[in-house]
């Protein structure tokens, strides 16, 4: 890729925001408890509980702490969830929100892609950019 010297702080500033941008999306989409399923029997699993609050801590004694409570449960996403945009009009940070949906088994990459219309392929290649740190593939794709 060849770029004259005004443009190479334009596209490393916009790569370090890809990665900050990527990095927290896949932090928020990331779900906690270690021995949770994954992929299609996450979805299976957490449809009956999705965002349920956790329960609340009991009080300690007068000048004592109290017993914490237990975290709630990781909300749900679903393929009516992402962007409501053609093709054409997806951001970059629109590409790594549906990529990461996919990792985390949060939307199959069927739905995804039959949503917005592109192939398989092209979403496994989003993926692929992310999980390998490409980040400026993910901006010229």
């Amino acid at each position: 890729m060849s770029t004259s010297l005004w443009q190479r702080p334009i596209l490393l500033a916009a790569a370090s925001l890809a990665v900050v941008t990527v990095t927290a999306c896949g932090a928020q989409a990331a779900t906690h408890p270690a021995s949770a399923p994954t992929g299609i029997s996450a979805l299976a699993h957490q449809s009956d509980h999705c965002g349920e609050g956790g329960a609340g801590g009991k009080g300690g004694a007068p000048g004592q702490p109290g017993q914490p409570g237990q975290p709630g449960k990781p909300g749900c996403l679903s393929v009516q969830d992402l962007p409501d945009k053609p093709k054409s009009e997806l951001t970059d940070l629109d590409k790594a929100r549906i990529a990461l949906s996919v990792l985390t088994g949060r939307v199959t990459q069927a739905d995804a892609a039959k949503k917005y219309k592109i192939s398989e392929k092209e979403i496994s290649t989003w993926e692929r950019q992310i999980l390998s740190g490409d980040w400026l593939g993910l901006l010229d794709s």
